[in-house]
């Protein structure tokens, strides 16, 4: 499927219609989902109004912004007014909102066409997308193995070109990590730069939505759609949103003008051979174009792991109270009582690891355990915090691997919780501090998979990650390879 750009030159040149390209989108999801299971929830009648709207407008002469008429896929944890929004929960098996999530309204303005709701790990809980209640979405480049999560839906989705972008959320590494997987590009914004009403709460202070897309312009463009302040948001920022794509500029070369700070303590144990060796590569390509080479530390940068499950949980438990059977979603039909109502209810409708982290978060909240763990977690987040803060006074960009691994084998590591939780090393310490970072494609394994590069940026730099990862894609060709599912 062609990018955005060109899908819109197509669209108002009038070489095909808004309705042609979602009937595409549509055939192919039809073609591919038996086996990869990225969808839990296909719209297509809703598409093909959306895409008749569209070509409507044209006909009328009328102009049409980049994202009209291009398909997209939306994570499902984002309300849909009117549509399943079950977050890959038994607990919201037969959830409809009867209101719209702010960033998939100002989609639906853009006149994008939504093609279905993406599968997830249960409550964007987990790194593999084999936690969803419903399904295991599968890897494109190999079948047999993960896509990565909790976005594993919409980064398959959009590597197998199911749809052109897709929406994701991030809480600790949820978009970079399954982007790397994948083999496309993945950003997490700067928190509050993308408003969160709508988006069902995991950890309040580090969820964050934000686009995927196949190539750094798609991701960009996306991102200029659904930024912006919302007063329905108490955490959304009040600050000018620069057109993100409209900024690239081609054959850009810093020339010295640019710092890039090797972050020092991601590479070492734990880090595979290949994926060290594609990012090293990738730090060379970006000095060749002119950019300054510094190594930096951030000594505090591994402790983010538990800092994170401690911190993340204590806030999951929290939010996931409101599910006990009383005001909407499953209710357990076999109790006689509220008390087992409530216990029967969370017992059948929560699978294992969200049970795990809730237990985990109250816990550590629990009088007498409070004080030594989440509010030293939340004393270590403030270091963490001050060490990117120091190394930004040094450097413009920080770079890492995005995953110490390519994508493993399914059931791999379903066994092994705190095996899974290390494959997001690399990208929680960025949602801690609040920082937009973002995911490309960097090489590929000796298997074929993909390897992810990890861009940082300081607080609201979102337009500096995207020109320092448009110059590295433009000079090499690895967002050009496809994965072979058919």
């Amino acid at each position: 499927m062609a990018s955005i750009r060109e899908l819109h030159q197509q669209l108002v040149k009038k070489e095909r219609s808004a309705v042609e390209i979602t009937q595409e989108a549509l055939e192919r999801i039809q073609a591919l989902e038996p086996q990869l299971h990225s969808f839990l929830c296909v719209t297509a009648d809703r598409a093909l109004e959306q895409a008749g709207a569209v070509d409507a407008k044209i006909a009328a002469g009328e102009e049409i912004g980049l994202l009209a008429g291009i398909p997209v896929g939306i994570k499902d944890n984002m309300c849909t007014k009117g549509i399943p929004t079950t977050c890959a929960s038994r607990i919201l098996e037969n959830f409809v909102p009867p209101y719209e999530s702010t960033a998939t309204q100002k989609l639906a303005d853009a006149g994008a066409v939504m093609v279905g709701k993406t599968n997830l790990d249960e409550f964007a809980m987990g790194s593999s997308t084999e936690n969803s209640a419903y399904q295991v979405t599968a890897n494109p480049w190999d079948l047999s193995r993960v896509p990565g999560g909790s976005s594993g839906g919409s980064a398959a989705a959009v590597a197998a070109q199911e749809c052109v972008v897709a929406l994701g959320s991030d809480t600790g590494g949820s978009i970079r990590q399954p982007a790397s997987f994948c083999g496309v590009v993945g950003m997490k914004p700067t928190y509050g730069l993308v408003s969160r009403y709508g988006l069902v709460a995991y950890a309040s202070s580090l969820d964050q939505i934000g686009p995927f897309g196949n190539t750094v312009e798609d991701a960009a463009i996306l991102l200029s759609a659904i930024a912006g302040y919302d007063p329905k948001d108490s955490t959304s920022l009040k600050v000018a949103i620069p057109n993100y794509a409209a900024s690239l500029k081609p054959n850009f070369k810093p020339r010295g003008q640019l710092r890039i700070g090797i972050i020092k303590e991601t590479f070492g144990e734990g880090l595979d051979s290949v994926v060290e060796q594609a990012v090293t590569k990738a730090v060379d390509q970006l000095q060749s174009l002119g950019a300054e080479i510094h190594i930096i530390s951030c000594p505090r940068f591994r402790y983010g792991l538990p800092t994170y499950y401690i911190i993340a949980p204590s806030e999951a438990s929290a939010n996931l109270a409101r599910y006990d059977g009383v005001k909407y979603g499953y209710r357990a039909p076999d109790a006689d009582n509220l008390l087992s109502m409530y216990t029967r209810t969370r017992a059948a409708g929560f699978g294992t690891e969200v049970k795990r982290r809730i237990m985990i978060g109250t816990y550590a909240l629990s009088a007498g355990y409070y004080d030594a763990y989440y509010l030293k977690a939340q004393k270590v987040r403030t270091l963490i915090k001050q060490d990117f803060e120091k190394a930004f006074g040094a450097v413009d960009v920080l770079v890492c691997p995005t995953s110490p691994t390519t994508a493993f084998k399914a059931g791999e590591k379903t066994t092994d919780p705190l095996s899974m939780y290390l494959t997001d090393l690399m990208t929680i310490p960025v949602n801690l501090a609040g920082l937009p970072s973002l995911s490309l494609p960097c090489g590929f394994d000796e298997q074929g998979l993909p390897i992810g590069l990890q861009l940082i940026g300081n607080v609201l730099r979102e337009d500096q990650l995207f020109q320092v990862a448009y110059a590295y894609e433009q000079s090499t060709s690895w967002h050009l390879r496809k994965p072979q599912i058919s």
